[in-house]
């Protein structure tokens, strides 16, 4: 078992009351992963202190070397590589393969961003006389992390990485769902040679999270998780502060009428059941026109029904537990609901008992037909292993309900017409559109974001420049060389 520590001022320490709590295997709950503590506003002021005094060094050290720690921390990463696996699918419940896919990520990620540290400069303009007019861009200052648990170590790095690259100190506080992947993180970027004063690890609940952003010496807050919180956060920071916010999704695929009921059942279970559909980008709803409504729903119900559910560490299984009685709860819910709203229940939603897991937290994937707006399973973010299906008279009806949602995260068309795709595309309010392609799947160097709901619509995730305008701050100079 793992005893947790924050990190503060160069040392690894517990919360200020001694409080702690506890992180079991969502799979196995009796197993227990560890103890952490259980931060209150007290530890998040004292790990300020210490960032805020360690600014102006950290903002002076040459980008070179920012990069090159980053670069070590991610070799860190990459010698870790089998242990991380294991932890990672202890800690959160995915199957080893998506955590492989996450693990090998990561170090990715800070590669990418080192290589930004170098790149992120000012400009020169055109000016009358003499004049030099010039932009310096500079670190935004103290920024705070506040990360979900689905992603445990790849979200982290998309924002550690770019802050930690221009120079900004950080507080990062991960899930208490997966606090060791947080703390691993955090070692491997010490292992790295980052400085102990620019970087701190405080773990916790909504306590913790809500003292991050409520601290005003915090200049900006970077949050993923859902609306309802991110929602809080951004009252909290006001417009003074920086915030960016990548928020829930509800996220449609439109089957058109021409496409191949098999292929487009197949990019739609792997994005709907990938991470037992804890993804904010995962789908989880299906609209088809009534061309091929039938064909197509019975190939996703026997793709769905063919999913191996089970504990992520072992061998042929697709789907894991699911991250925590919480979810578990908030599924079943959700099935209740589907089904008192008139909603078919296909196949799935019940628990599952998978041998020598006793209490894991396993259900079987639904699929629910005949949802309509208005449903509960079709209006709000279940976030877990529930596809509505929804049928549409014409095209143009299927994308009026694709859109017809709080949300716009991820939006997906199956199709072999190209003129169909590009008037999706132009016509989806979601930050990211995807062609024959499920929901789920980013590219690094790309702009990551939503509309609506789903975000703040400011500050992009995942990409390059777009990305890293927000941990920079941009004054504009007029020197004038004589008097």
């Amino acid at each position: 078992m793992i005893e947790g520590a924050n990190f503060v001022d160069g040392s690894w320490v517990p919360a200020a009351s001694g409080a702690t709590f506890t992180r079991c295997n969502p799979a196995h709950p009796a197993d227990i992963v560890g103890t952490f503590p259980l931060s209150d506003a007290e530890d998040v002021r004292t790990a300020v202190d210490v960032l805020e005094k360690a600014a102006p060094d950290w903002a002076a050290t040459a980008p070179e070397r920012r990069a090159s720690i980053l670069e070590n921390a991610a070799a860190q990463l990459e010698s870790r590589k089998d242990q991380l696996v294991g932890e990672l699918v202890r800690e959160e419940g995915k199957t080893v393969a998506e955590a492989t896919m996450e693990v090998s990520r990561t170090p990715m990620n800070l590669r990418f961003y080192a290589a930004e540290a170098t790149r992120c400069g000012g400009a020169t303009y055109p000016a009358a006389g003499d004049t030099l007019l010039y932009t310096l861009r500079e670190p935004v200052g103290v920024v705070g992390a506040i990360t979900p648990w689905n992603f445990p170590l790849n979200i982290p790095s998309r924002k550690l990485g770019p802050a930690l690259a221009l120079g900004n100190p950080v507080l990062f506080k991960p899930s208490e769902l997966t606090p060791l992947m947080g703390q691993r993180l955090v070692e491997a970027l010490l292992a790295g040679g980052l400085p102990p004063n620019v970087i701190a690890l405080v773990h916790g609940d909504g306590t913790a999270g809500a003292a991050v952003a409520a601290d005003d010496r915090v200049a900006a807050v970077t949050f993923t998780g859902s609306t309802r919180v991110g929602r809080l956060i951004h009252a909290q920071t006001g417009p003074h502060r920086r915030v960016q916010l990548e928020m829930g999704g509800k996220n449609p695929v439109v089957v058109a009428g021409d496409a191949d009921p098999d292929r487009a059942a197949a990019l739609i279970v792997k994005g709907a059941f990938g991470l037992s559909g804890q993804a904010c980008t995962g789908t989880s709803r299906v609209i088809v026109t009534d061309a091929n409504h039938d064909a197509v729903v019975d190939a996703i119900v026997a793709r769905t029904e063919a999913l191996r559910v089970g504990a992520g560490d072992r061998a042929g299984i697709d789907m894991g537990a699911l991250a925590s009685r919480e979810q578990f709860d908030k599924f079943t819910h959700y099935v209740r609901s589907g089904l008192d709203d008139g909603a078919t229940l296909r196949c799935g939603g019940q628990p599952v008992t998978v041998e020598d897991c006793p209490g894991g937290h396993f259900v079987r994937p639904a699929v629910f037909t005949d949802a309509l707006p208005g449903m509960r399973i079709v209006d709000e973010e279940v976030f877990g292993p529930l596809l509505a299906v929804q049928r549409a008279a014409s095209l143009d009806e299927a994308v009026h309900l694709a859109n017809a949602t709080e949300f716009g995260l991820s939006a997906a068309i199956v199709t072999g017409d190209l003129a169909v795709a590009q008037m999706f595309a132009r016509r989806s309010r979601t930050g990211l559109v995807k062609i024959n392609q499920p929901t789920t799947g980013m590219a690094m160097n790309a702009p990551f974001g939503g509309y609506k709901a789903s975000s703040t619509a400011t500050y992009k995730e995942q990409a390059g420049a777009s990305t890293m305008e927000f941990y920079l701050t941009e004054k504009t100079v007029y020197l004038n060389p004589a008097i």
